[in-house]
């Protein structure tokens, strides 16, 4: 006997307007990731060395610290 699965959406379940809006929104999630790491970059490198020595980081942390947010 066969059952058909319902619950279940895959990537191309909706077709060609599926794709598309499932590409602009990995855009816009890219830029928006872009610019939270942006912002995070030029508050940190606003801080004085000692204002980053108390919260336990120095300068060649900044960009490690922006980009952790992002899955690689």
């Amino acid at each position: 006997m066969a059952a058909l699965d319902t619950t279940r959406t895959t990537f191309g379940s909706f077709g060609l307007v599926g794709r598309i809006g499932a590409t602009i929104a990995a855009w816009a999630t890219a830029i928006i990731d872009w610019n939270d790491a942006r912002i995070t970059r030029n508050a940190l490198a606003g801080l004085s060395d000692r204002e980053l020595d108390d919260i336990g980081m120095c300068r060649g942390d900044i960009d490690d610290v922006a980009l952790s947010g992002r899955d690689y």
